[in-house]
C-alpha cells in the first residue's frame, strides 16, 4: 500500500476529530444575561455592559463602521458602543453649522465647523470612553464607549442585556452610565458554564443628577 494511501485515513480521522473538538466547545456554551437596576431596585436602561474573558482573551469583535447624526441641535445617537479600531462618521442633517470635538484621553480629536457633507471617519483604536461636544452649541452632547471586549451592548429598558452562546470560562463584566456615581465603578468576575447565567449589578449609590439646563438624553433616568 502507498504511503498516500496510508495517510488519507490519518488525515480524515485528524478532520474529524477537529470537527468534533469544535462542535464540543461550541456546545459547551450558555446564555449570559446582565440586569443592572438604581439603588432603589428599579432598572437602569442604556447602561453599557461589557463582557471580556479573563484569560487566554477571545480578542475584540471585528471593528464596525457607524454613524453619529446631528439632528435638531442633538447628536444621534447620544451613546455609541463600538469595537476598538472602529470607525465613526459624523454627518450634519442639521441647517446650522456643528464643530465636533474630544479632549478624552481614548480619542482627542476636532471637526472644523462644517454642515452637510461629513469629513471623513474618524477611527478609534484604543479603548475608554469618548466623550464629545461642539464648539457653537454647548448643550450638545454624547459618549462613545469603546471596547476590547468581544461581547458588548447596552440595557434595554427592563434594564436587562443578553449574550448567545459565550463560551465557558471566568469573564470580567463592566457596567458604565453617563451619570454612573460609584467610586469603583462597576465590575465582577462571573463564571460562564453550560447552564444559562445571570449577573445581576445593583448601585450602592444614587445616580449623578443630569446638567442644569441640558436637554434630554438617553441616559436621563
Amino acid at each position: 500500500m502507498s504511503h498516500r494511501a496510508q495517510s488519507t485515513p490519518c488525515r480524515w480521522l485528524r478532520a474529524s476529530l477537529a470537527i468534533a473538538f469544535c462542535a464540543a466547545a461550541y456546545a459547551q456554551a450558555a446564555t449570559f444575561e446582565v440586569r443592572v437596576a438604581k439603588r432603589d431596585g428599579q432598572p437602569l436602561p442604556g447602561a453599557v455592559v461589557t463582557v471580556e474573558r479573563e484569560s487566554a482573551a477571545l480578542g475584540p469583535a471585528p471593528p464596525a463602521r457607524a454613524i453619529m447624526d446631528q439632528v435638531n441641535l442633538a447628536f444621534a445617537p447620544d451613546v455609541l458602543v463600538i469595537p476598538v479600531h472602529s470607525t465613526i462618521q459624523f454627518p450634519n442633517s442639521d441647517a446650522v453649522g456643528h464643530q465636533v470635538y474630544s479632549f478624552s484621553s481614548a480619542r482627542q480629536f476636532q471637526l472644523p465647523l462644517y454642515r452637510g457633507k461629513p469629513y471623513p471617519p474618524v477611527q478609534f483604536d484604543q479603548p475608554g470612553v469618548v466623550t464629545l461636544g461642539c464648539n457653537i452649541h454647548d448643550n450638545m452632547l454624547a459618549y462613545i464607549v469603546v471596547t476590547a471586549a468581544p461581547w458588548f451592548g447596552r440595557a434595554d429598558e427592563r434594564g436587562h442585556w443578553t449574550a448567545a452562546e459565550v463560551p465557558e470560562g471566568r469573564y470580567r463584566v463592566r457596567v458604565w452610565h453617563p451619570l454612573l456615581n460609584e467610586p469603583a465603578g462597576l465590575e465582577r468576575i462571573v463564571e460562564v458554564g453550560t447552564q444559562p447565567v445571570t449577573a445581576e449589578f445593583r448601585l450602592t449609590k444614587t445616580l449623578r443628577p443630569a446638567p442644569l439646563g441640558s436637554r434630554p438624553h438617553s441616559w436621563d433616568y
